[in-house]
């Protein structure tokens, strides 16, 4: 069975009521409890935080606690953050990056990602079914 950690960066906690044209009606708990029950036999932690440094403590931390795969949405700090994409690069935990709407049909500062290059695999504007995909690939892959 995997351990997977998955993690939603800043603003996530606000899914369902922020910008439901553009990232829908589905809160995060709604779809933390999906992933939940998509990994019936696995270990799964579903982590949120709006502050980069606790992220990066997080994926630093994972190595330890034996996770195998990283589930991320790194939200705007897939534009922004080194420090994380560096994090990655040093625990060598494979990572799938998710995005809720499509990066690439939106503001030309959103078209960069620090992490596309390094993620096994990114799923983008499939909303929350692009969680559940890259879930499914994650069992697939490390179980």
């Amino acid at each position: 069975m995997a351990k997977i950690l998955i993690i939603h960066g800043p603003n996530l906690n606000l899914l369902g009521t922020r910008q439901p044209a553009l990232y829908g009606k589905t809160s995060l708990k709604a779809i933390d409890q999906e992933l939940l029950n998509i990994a019936k036999g696995h270990q799964l932690e579903c982590f949120q935080s709006n502050a980069e440094n606790e992220i990066i403590d997080k994926i630093q931390n994972a190595r330890e606690d034996g996770v195998q795969v990283i589930i991320i949405n790194p939200a705007a700090l897939t534009h922004t953050s080194i420090a994380m994409r560096d994090a990655f690069l040093a625990v060598k935990i494979p990572f799938y990056e998710v995005h809720l709407s499509n990066i690439h049909a939106r503001e030309t500062f959103r078209h960069i990602s620090y992490f596309s290059d390094i993620a096994i695999g990114v799923v983008s504007g499939f909303g929350p079914q692009g969680y559940y995909a890259a879930l499914q690939a994650a069992i697939e892959k490390f179980s």
